[in-house]
């Protein structure tokens, strides 16, 4: 089996139905009625189970009915288009 370090087809994330459960990186027994976030560019991975991410992720993650669902993969997906905000530093910071 091989490893993947990046999800196919260069996506960094999705929402997507949740599975029952993951076994070995797949969705195993169907899927539940909710939906996930996964998000690549915070560190989450499509093949990690919700029990094996940090808390953090799954703040992000979910899970959420479809509607809430698309409303946060926008507004999460809004946060990483943001343009880089420039820090000011005076003299007495640069050290």
């Amino acid at each position: 089996m091989a490893a993947r370090d990046q999800p196919a087809d260069g996506w960094t994330m999705v929402l997507r139905r949740q599975p029952s459960r993951m076994v070995a990186g797949r969705p195993e027994a169907g899927y539940t009625d909710a939906f996930e976030i996964i998000c690549c560019d915070c560190g989450d991975h499509p093949d990690q189970d919700y029990s094996e991410i940090a808390a953090e992720l799954q703040q992000i993650r979910g899970p959420y009915p479809i509607a809430d669902g698309v409303a946060a993969y926008e507004k999460h997906l809004g946060l990483h288009r943001q343009p880089a905000r420039c820090q000011h530093r005076t003299m007495t910071d640069a050290g």
